[in-house]
């Protein structure tokens, strides 16, 4: 369920940001995952594949940074770097 929550606040702000910039659809997304958010680059492709059926980013590239560090401010996030738009 912490997943879920992560992935559809995650998808908010990816469809705010294309919606802000008259995007067409979102061709690349770089995320950081915190040390304590408690998902694998792995299982997070996999849980973005399915966020993103449907929508602008759907079948965006997606760069996946990690942290290590469980003492950052924001470990048990995932947080939104950038993304590309076209």
């Amino acid at each position: 369920m912490h997943e879920f929550s992560l992935m559809a606040d995650l998808m908010r702000k990816i469809e705010q940001v294309a919606a802000d910039n008259n995007a067409r659809r979102v061709t690349r997304v770089r995320v950081w995952l915190g040390a304590l958010s408690h998902i694998t680059p792995e299982h997070f492709r996999e849980h973005f594949e399915d966020g993103t059926r449907g929508t602008v980013a759907e079948g965006a590239e997606l760069e996946v940074e990690t942290s290590d560090d469980e003492t950052h401010p924001e470990a048990q996030q995932i947080l939104l770097r950038s993304l590309d738009v076209a």
